[in-house]
């Protein structure tokens, strides 16, 4: 699961990356133009950003400069039509991680989005597991005790953040950001009722201890130093 951040004025191009990339249980957003990007980014957290070159008001270049110049982080993959090499120089060198030339085949975003992400500021490899706990993020499937049970979006996007993030509390706050879009009608409680439906989904495969409430902070999953069956130890964000 990644949080994806298209900027990008054609609301053909957000619809169809918007469809692809929820499918896939990732979290999507979109925004028409640079000005909304660098306050989105200045508030909430992505894994990823994709942007457009030409836009009206700030350009892509322009946008890319500015939130480096921030000290902005996050992956930057340009998509434009602009296949010159000049401006692909141009985009790389204003600190883009990739660029894309339109028209691209959506399955071919999707690699280079998995191929940053797998370096050491992303996130890891799909699979993780944790005491005895096994779980596909692209599957959405939970395997334990030689049982299995399939997760809605939401459930193994939190499971997969927690299992990220073994060892460490967990606030309702950041699985809000990381989970949810940054304009969800959503809130803490919307937290503990996902956390309760993703229970009685380990329930039945003999799990629902996995996730450990911690008061005040929120949540946590515990792994015991060095404990076996952990494939992941060093998934940290």
């Amino acid at each position: 699961m990644a949080k994806i951040l298209l900027v990008d004025d054609s609301p053909a191009i957000a619809e169809n990356l918007k469809e692809w990339f929820t499918a896939t249980g990732h979290v999507f957003e979109s925004v028409e133009n640079g000005e909304d990007a660098l306050q989105l980014l200045a508030n909430f957290k992505f894994d990823i950003i994709l942007l457009d070159w030409s836009m009206p008001g700030m350009t892509g270049p322009e946008v890319c400069a500015t939130f480096r110049k921030n000290g902005g982080t996050t992956p930057i993959i340009f998509l434009t039509g602009k296949g010159d090499i000049e401006s692909k120089e141009q985009g790389l060198d204003l600190g883009a991680d990739d660029y894309i030339v339109k028209p691209y085949d959506v399955r071919e975003l999707t690699a280079r989005i998995r191929s940053i992400l797998r370096r050491p500021h992303g996130l890891l490899p799909a699979e993780l597991t944790i005491s005895g706990v096994s779980l596909d993020p692209v599957a959405r499937m939970v395997t334990a005790n030689e049982r299995s049970v399939h997760l809605r979006p939401k459930e193994s996007a939190l499971l997969e953040y927690l299992m990220r993030h073994p060892n460490i509390p967990v606030s309702t706050q950041a699985l809000l950001d990381a989970v949810w879009p940054s304009e969800a009608e959503a809130a803490p409680h919307t937290v503990r009722a996902w956390i309760k439906y993703l229970r009685d989904k380990l329930k039945e495969i003999g799990c629902d201890d996995l996730i450990k409430t911690i008061k005040p902070t929120g949540y946590m999953i515990e792994l015991a130093i060095g404990a076996e069956g952990q494939k992941s130890s060093s998934d940290q964000d």
